[in-house]
């Protein structure tokens, strides 16, 4: 949650009670005593001790409004815990608590665009227990350009590119790293053979290459100064570091214009790849806007 050290000597427990705390007062401005007691099933004493807790660590964040009988941010609040920004709009939008009981109603009005397909809970099971584990699997898998067929991989690491869930992983078939899309995964079966070094992630070059990427606003924009402030932009760049392996997820995604004279076209692209020979070597980048451009 944070590595405030005021709160080491504090049980886990009632960080969690106090990260509650300190969420709701940040982005929603109160909170009171029942929040903690229908979050986390206390007594009201104990919602009380926590509340004490909180203003003796953070005195100046909250005061009691009598009226509404609730707490309010105060104006010179700052926060008791850190936080990542997908961490605070998840919970924004799907709900603070992260276990069944507290179920998933949103903390604010919030709407995503509709996903078209989720992982196969039952199959992601069994590839998250072979990556926990170290081990291969063998699955059948389907693709566009073979059709269905039975592998063994041995996967490491989850990939959302976006739009869907890989799993990264060394394909013995094909004796490469690649990507395999999860729902195209069937009877996936944890092997007990053996895992070479060759096969884990550390000979994935790929995946260990970092690649600096310095992202400006697209050269046909009349106002490119509206895109440094909603990216922030630090001189008119935004400089982000990304994986070999999902470099070309990136460009996609946030359709990222890296022709080397930006000449793609469209309201879509607002977003201009500066050093496009960043790129060189990097394998996933048939889906990436303008990537023919770079291997001309």
């Amino acid at each position: 949650m944070t590595e405030n050290k005021v709160l080491e000597d504090i049980s886990q427990a009632q960080q969690e009670r106090l990260f509650h705390i300190d969420f709701k007062l940040r982005f929603l401005g109160a909170f009171n005593r029942n929040d903690l007691v229908s979050r986390f099933g206390i007594k009201a004493a104990a919602a009380t001790r926590d509340i004490s807790l909180y203003k003796e660590l953070a005195p100046k964040n909250l005061v009691y409004d009598t009226k509404a009988k609730t707490y309010i941010e105060a104006d010179h609040f700052t926060p008791l815990f850190d936080y990542q920004g997908n961490q605070a709009l998840t919970a924004l939008c799907y709900g603070l608590g992260d276990d069944h009981i507290s179920g998933s109603m949103s903390l604010v009005t919030a709407e995503s665009p509709t996903q078209l397909n989720f992982p196969n809970l039952d199959v992601l099971a069994e590839i998250t227990k072979a990556i926990h584990q170290k081990k291969a699997l063998k699955i059948d898998y389907r693709s566009l350009s073979s059709g269905l067929s039975q592998r063994e991989i041995v996967p490491f690491a989850l990939v959302d590119n976006g739009l869907r869930w890989h799993v990264r992983a060394f394909d013995r078939k094909r004796k490469r790293f690649t990507d395999f899309v999860i729902n195209r995964i069937a009877k996936p079966k944890l092997l007990n053979t053996e895992i070479t070094k060759s096969e884990t992630k550390e000979g994935d070059i790929q995946w260990n290459r970092i690649v600096d990427m310095h992202i400006v606003p697209h050269p046909h924009l009349k106002h490119p100064e509206t895109i440094e402030t909603e990216y922030g932009m630090v001189n008119g760049i935004l400089k982000i570091q990304v994986r070999a392996a999902v470099a070309g997820y990136v460009l996609r995604h946030w359709n990222i214009d890296c022709s080397l004279e930006h000449n793609l076209v469209g309201p879509e692209f607002h977003l201009w790849l500066k050093n496009t020979q960043t790129l060189y070597g990097v394998e996933n980048l048939s889906i990436a806007p303008g990537h023919k451009n770079i291997e001309e």
